[in-house]
């Protein structure tokens, strides 16, 4: 979860590793630091952000064309100076940053303790650093060899770049379950833990896979595994735009991503939906659409934001597909021994593409005859490469910690596979197909009249800004959204929130209401109305402050809720895609009235790459 920069080339790698790391704080912000080869490898580090390093900077020396940075999301120690990165091995010899976890770290650090090492930090990294500097030592080999044969020790995840003394003009990098990318200049090279602060300089990249190893010069790139096999560096041309990476008019990144959602879903559905809006056609499942089609069953694996996408996927596919639907959560699912084979389908979602837990639920099941698809944002990531064939999200960047943009596009790609395999399996007839393919075309328009309402939003927000608690209520295919909406809140704003089942308010959370507990309803004209408005009266008969979402020209709502926002009358399966949009700007405004960090939340970070 940590962001890794690094340059090899002819320019000053300051000002790059600098941009690198202010691009990537939004994967750790915790400390931050960077280390220059220069007539030896001059390291400035400290708690804090990029701009409290910049500041330690000042006035100091920081020249030379070699250099690597680290922004730090704390695993082992807490944020401080000491265990910032990057970390030196005793004697200095050897210099490292790390993203990942070495689990096996202490029997490694009581085994160098024996030899004579001492350690400075509480982090596993060092311990990386000492054991790359004993073997060095110890058998008098080569850098590159150093690292390769410490690595075959190493149990656990790692993304590393690794400088060294007595090599100079050179970086060595290293991967195994955690990402790096590799920038290809004009006589340079970058590396990063993703694209975003490569994208300035250069649009080829050679994404490394697992126990790689690369010794980088200015001239010339090797890559081997940790077993001397010589690799051949695929390049690959990604598109993104530094645009992207510019909060523009807007005072946060997460604002930004919340008003680019008419854009993200268009894009998303963009070329995969006919002209006339009559058929879908996804081309990264073609190959594998016989199977999916007699899939006896669908497992969907996914953390966080993106398991509240996989239970409206849940809903989309049941009703839709007449397919039976497991979501289960990938931190758990990795652990159990599941009933897994052939004729099921699993889906793995992340955003990233790189989420730790959620690819190694994947790599549970390889080889047990089911088919592994992948729907995740970043081309050339970990998911993507690892599962059969998939689906991209195409939301463009995404900063904001708290995931906004990639919600709704992971619902709009659900929703179109739920369609395209409810047509195949002839569940839905052709008239109803197109109805459903031609409301998913109007749904970026629709989002967009929700925006418009975002100052009446912010002043609900205002509110209940002091509110130490909120219940979010939803049913059916909206309950999903309920939960999100609840996750944004606690992720940003701070306040304790829950998600529930409406119904399920009268089974003990019913308990909390009173005058000071805000309980956002959603409500809209479907089905599942008339009960969600039972539930509201149960709220309000005990003091509680109902905030309704509720679809546009339903007066009676009016007479029921302290507050309304109204969204466009859509069909019930896009639904989520509108309601959820009111609760991303009220948790952002609440985040804002309170003070709070709302691109950085604390805490957290944006790829979860560690256990």
């Amino acid at each position: 979860m940590c962001g890794i920069v690094a340059y090899v080339g002819e320019r000053t790698a300051y000002p790059i590793l600098i941009k690198g790391l202010q691009r990537l704080e939004y994967r750790g912000y915790d400390s931050a630091g960077i280390a220059l080869a220069n007539g030896g490898i001059r390291v400035y580090k400290c708690k804090g952000r990029v701009k409290d390093l910049q500041a330690l900077a000042r006035d100091k020396e920081v020249g030379g064309s070699i250099g690597m940075g680290h922004t730090r999301w704390a695993t082992h120690g807490e944020p401080s100076d000491a265990n910032a990165h990057p970390h030196a091995s005793e004697r200095g010899i050897f210099h490292v940053v790390h993203n990942g976890i070495i689990e096996n770290h202490a029997h490694l650090r009581r085994e160098l303790v024996r030899r004579g090492y001492t350690f400075r930090s509480e982090t596993d990294t060092e311990v990386l650093a000492n054991l790359i500097e004993d073997t060095y030592l110890e058998q008098n080999v080569s850098a590159e060899l150093a690292v390769r044969l410490a690595l075959t020790r190493v149990v656990g995840a790692y993304g590393l770049v690794i400088l060294c003394d007595r090599e100079p003009g050179k970086l060595l990098a290293a991967r195994k379950g955690s990402p790096l990318v590799i920038g290809v200049g004009e006589g340079e090279y970058f590396l990063a833990s993703d694209a975003m602060p490569i994208i300035e300089y250069t649009d080829r990249v050679i994404y490394m896979n697992d126990e790689e190893v690369a010794v980088i010069t200015p001239s010339a790139l090797d890559l081997k595994d940790l077993y001397n096999d010589v690799k051949t560096p695929e390049i690959k041309t990604i598109k993104l735009s530094i645009a992207n990476a510019d909060k523009g008019e807007f005072p946060h990144f997460m604002l930004k991503e919340i008003h680019e959602q008419p854009f993200s879903v268009t894009d998303t559905f963009r070329g995969r939906v006919a002209a006339d809006g009559d058929k879908i056609v996804l081309g990264g499942i073609l190959d594998v659409m016989p199977r999916l089609v007699e899939a006896r069953r669908v497992i969907i694996v996914a953390c966080g934001t993106s398991w509240h996408a996989a239970l409206v996927g849940e809903y989309l596919l049941e009703e839709y597909a007449r397919v039976p639907v497991e979501v289960e959560y990938a931190s758990e699912f990795r652990y159990r021994d599941p009933i897994v084979g052939e004729g099921d389908l699993v889906i793995a979602i992340s955003q990233s593409g790189e989420t730790a837990d959620t690819l190694a639920a994947i790599r549970r099941v390889k080889g047990t005859g089911a088919t592994c698809l992948g729907i995740c944002n970043v081309a050339g990531s970990s998911i993507s490469r690892e599962t059969e064939a998939g689906v991209y999200t195409r939301a463009g960047i995404e900063i904001g910690v708290a995931s906004t943009k990639a919600f709704t596009s992971q619902i709009t790609v659900l929703a179109m596979m739920a369609f395209l395999l409810g047509s195949k399996r002839r569940v839905l007839d052709a008239a109803e197909y197109r109805a459903l393919v031609s409301e998913l075309t109007r749904v970026p328009e629709m989002i967009a009249t929700v925006l418009e309402q975002e100052g009446r939003i912010k002043e609900i927000a205002e509110l209940y800004k002091e509110s130490p608690n909120a219940l979010f209520l939803g049913r059916g295919i909206l309950f999903p959204v309920a939960l999100e909406g609840a996750l944004k809140l606690k992720e940003i704003s701070y306040i304790h929130a829950e998600g529930y089942p409406a119904a399920e308010m009268k089974h003990g959370p019913i308990a909390l209401v009173d005058e000071r507990m805000p309980v956002f309803a959603i409500a809209t004209s479907d089905k599942l109305y008339d009960k969600t408005a039972g539930n509201i009266q149960e709220v309000k008969a005990r003091g509680g402050k109902v905030i309704a979402i509720a679809t546009r020209g339903n007066e009676e709502i009016r007479g029921l809720a302290d507050q309304v926002i109204e969204i466009p009358p859509c069909h019930v399966a896009l639904s989520p895609l509108l309601a959820v949009v009111p609760l991303q700007l009220f948790a952002y405004h609440v985040a804002v009235a309170r003070g709070c960090n709302v691109d950085q939340p604390r805490n957290l970070a944006k790829s979860v790459t560690v256990e």
